[in-house]
């Protein structure tokens, strides 16, 4: 949980200041997308966290959940670059969004498949 509050920090506070002392060019266009990047993953962390606990028997590992909150993270700043050149639709964002659950599934998946060693 700290991680995730350091990111979600670094992630509005970066936002904030980026968008009060910047003016919209390409350096810090691209900062913006990663500070955007980081803030998601820091707010989805928590929410990634508590529902892997509560609907995932048994709980998985802690990379599991953070390539899940950064998921959501790339999520937002795809979406976030789509709508800059008003692409983004209602459409191609529920699209996107159940492609990127689609291949999180698949993940886990091939994650239970394996065999292993009982101790």
């Amino acid at each position: 949980m700290l991680a995730a509050l350091l990111l979600l920090a670094l992630g509005a506070g970066g936002l904030r200041l980026l968008l009060l002392n910047t003016t919209p060019e390409l350096g810090p266009r691209w900062f913006f997308y990663f500070l955007l990047t980081a803030g998601a993953t820091g707010l989805a962390l928590p929410f990634v966290w508590l529902l892997n606990r509560r609907f995932s028997r048994p709980p998985p590992a802690a990379g599991v959940m953070w390539r899940e909150g950064l998921l959501v993270g790339l999520y937002a700043a795809t979406c976030a670059w789509l709508q800059l050149n008003r692409v983004l639709t209602l459409t191609l964002a529920l699209l996107f969004g159940l492609g990127l659950g689609v291949i999180e599934w698949l993940l886990r998946m091939v994650e239970r498949s394996r065999w292993r060693e009982e101790p």
